[in-house]
């Protein structure tokens, strides 16, 4: 059976949902550029590709509209973000089918994104009424202090592709609730989503030109031309180190404030007292959730000597065992990479890393089709100089190798310039306690492969970047503290 070829009908049902698209609210520009699916290859959308200057006109209305938002209440913001999490959980279908035909990813994740996205907006919701604030008496008792949060100022807001719901509403969602108005600049590998992600959002009540869509493929005239303009007070951005880097560097003539989610190398470590079967269920979700092109994935797993080889062939069968092909196929569940820079970035690590001495265990290379696919793959006894080692997989590649004591396998976790995300299975809570402390990361996952949650801030450590989104520390991001203080005297 074929797994390359989609079901008739899905993929009518994901033809009408990108026949909706509408780009009604998107200002016009002069050139277009073309979104391709990547389970084939074809032209799925055509949007506007707009120009610096077009980004100023955007960060123009977006900045006339902030000023209004930024009076309202907390219960109109957060109301109106309830009503966005309806309009969103309304639209799931047409979501969920755009998502994995702009993305590749099976359908089934497709709408797993769609309410993981929406819960964003319906966390910062509720997350708008309770913006933190401070009375107390001066240490001296002359005086009052108070301290509040106002809303940070206009955002420009850069969302990656893999997750092209999700990362937007991420982003969106906690600038509304401050009372921010931002500018959105979508990949433009994945910016159908977003689009309608606006459309449904003014449907919904948000003021029209408070979320302004900016599709472009022109990144850095964009990032560099509204990072210049005074009127921006935030920026937001998820993607590669190097990127963040340049984006902090421009952010820092104007101290625009700045929270970066930047590039991960992320190790997974199993312990031989850990639950095997546990453990290698965790380490499939770490590595292979949406196909493996998530900043968190398990990128280097470390496998205790005594547990190795039964780890190795219980993880490597249920690699083998993904069905891999175009998301529109029921029984698919695992899709194309992004594009064909991802396929040839895949192969050369599997064959660096089998030439310096890895053994292939199953899968290894992209199949003779049309898409940009690779087999699930899985690395054994990965040598430590292989270029697999130091750099983002972003796919369905797992690369294994051995360890013998928990010394030794902290000083190799913590041997990289990245600080993202880590995994330890142990069934030892002393153990769990000790390394997740020990390991430099900013998020660590214990017996659990799975690490995002709304309610908790994502970010990371060293060259993984600054700040949080989601939880409490997420609406922070946007916002600025302010300090009175009112002097008092006797009237007794």
């Amino acid at each position: 059976m074929s797994y390359f070829q989609p079901d008739a009908d899905l993929l009518a049902a994901s033809d009408k949902a990108l026949a909706s698209i509408s780009t009604a609210r998107l200002l016009p520009a002069a050139k277009t550029f073309d979104v391709i699916d990547p389970a084939t290859e074809e032209v799925i959308g055509t949007l506007p590709d707009h120009t610096p200057a077009d980004a100023l006109t955007a960060l123009a209305k977006a900045d006339a509209a902030g000023k209004k938002w930024a009076r309202t209440s907390p219960r109109l913001r957060s109301d109106t973000l309830h009503a966005v999490y309806a309009k969103l959980i309304e639209n799931k279908d047409t979501l969920a089918y755009i998502i994995s035909r702009e993305m590749g990813k099976p359908l089934a994740e497709g709408y797993a994104e769609v309410q993981y996205s929406a819960d964003y907006v319906r966390w910062f919701a509720e997350e708008a009424l309770r913006a933190q604030g401070l009375y107390r008496d001066s240490p001296a008792g002359d005086a009052t202090i108070l301290v509040r949060r106002a809303p940070v100022g206009n955002a420009v807001l850069i969302a990656p592709w893999n997750f092209p719901m999700a990362m937007a509403t991420r982003k969106i969602a906690p600038a509304l609730a401050a009372g921010c108005a931002c500018v959105v600049k979508p990949a433009n590998l994945t910016p159908l989503t977003t689009v309608v992600v606006q459309d449904l959002m003014v449907q919904a009540g948000v003021p029209e030109d408070l979320v302004q869509v900016i599709t472009t493929t022109d990144a850095p005239g964009f990032s560099s031309t509204l990072l210049a303009d005074q009127r921006v007070r935030k920026i937001s951005f998820t993607g590669s180190t190097p990127v963040g880097s340049t984006l902090m560097e421009l952010a820092a003539k104007n101290i625009v404030k700045s929270s970066m989610e930047l590039g991960g190398n992320a190790p997974l470590i199993v312990f031989d007292d850990a639950d095997l079967d546990r453990a290698i269920e965790g380490a499939i979700l770490a590595k292979m959730r949406n196909g493996g092109q998530t900043c968190v994935a398990a990128n280097r797993m470390f496998i205790q000597e005594g547990i190795a080889d039964a780890f190795v062939e219980g993880f490597t069968a249920k690699m083998a065992a993904f069905k891999l092909g175009n998301a529109m196929n029921k029984e698919v569940d695992l899709g194309p990479v992004i594009d064909d820079r991802a396929v040839q970035r895949l192969t050369h690590l599997v064959n660096d890393a089998v030439a310096k001495g890895a053994t292939l265990r199953t899968g290894g290379k992209a199949p003779d089709h049309v898409g940009h696919y690779f087999e699930p793959t899985v690395l054994d006894n990965v040598p430590a100089h292989a270029d697999i080692t130091k750099t983002e997989i972003f796919g369905p590649v797992a690369a294994i190798s051995r360890f013998t004591t928990q010394e030794e396998v902290i000083e190799k976790a913590n041997d990289t310039e990245f600080g993202l995300a880590a995994f330890v299975f142990t069934e030892n809570l002393d153990r769990a306690v000790n390394v997740a402390e020990a390991l430099e990361t900013g998020m660590v996952g214990i017996n659990n492969g799975l690490l995002s949650n709304i309610a908790a801030p994502f970010g990371g450590v060293k060259a993984s970047g600054t700040g949080r989104e989601g939880g409490a520390e997420g609406l922070e991001e946007y916002q600025e503290i302010r300090y009175f203080t009112m002097k008092r005297r006797e009237t007794f």
